[in-house]
Formats: structure tokens, sequence, C-alpha cells
């Protein structure tokens, strides 16, 4: 599963910016069959969570009725520059990460 971060090149000290994620997951309710008429196993993002400079800043439980390919905005306060994380886990045991830098002037 792949992510998407976006973010200002650079913010003021103190300055809110919006962080803008997109995880790319086809979020499987379990119901629905594959050509082989077997079910398709559930699977959804389970949880997120944030890391702004190794600090959390953010975190959530999905439930499976987030969409697929969920997007999420999140906005933040720019306090030093630094990296920003995200990370996640599915439900059925997959995890992922993705992270990009933010420069504070």
């Amino acid at each position: 599963m792949n992510a998407r971060l976006h973010l200002p090149a650079r913010v003021r000290r103190g300055e809110e910016f919006q962080l803008r994620v997109i995880l790319q997951h086809p979020m499987e309710n379990g119901l629905r069959r594959g050509d082989d008429g077997r079910a398709i196993p559930y699977s959804v993002v389970e949880r997120l969570l944030v890391r702004y400079n190794g600090a959390e800043v953010f975190a959530a439980e999905m439930t499976p009725g987030i969409a697929a390919n969920p997007y999420l905005a999140i906005h933040l306060v720019a306090e030093a520059s630094g990296p920003i994380s995200v990370e996640w886990a599915t439900t059925q045991g997959g995890k992922g990460a993705a992270s990009a830098n933010l420069t504070v002037e």
C-alpha cells in the first residue's frame, strides 16, 4: 500500500499548515466475491498515526465506513523544521509508512 503526503515547502514558525494524506488501499468489506467465487477477505486501514519531529500529533482508529483510498487533511502548527511521518496498519496485519520533511523559517 502506498501513500502520498502533501505539505507546504516552507512555513513560518507558529503558522498553521495542512498535511494532506492519501492512502492507496482498496478497503474490502469482506462481502464481495472474486472472479473465482470466493469471498475477498475483509481488509481496511485500521489505525493511522502522524508524528512530527518524533512526537505523536495525530492518531485515528478507522472503521469499515472509511472509503477506498482514504484522504485525510490534518491541521498542524509549525514549531521547528523536521520530519513528518505517517504510519498505518490494516486489519490483515499489513503496515506502511511514509514521511516528508518540513522546513520552518
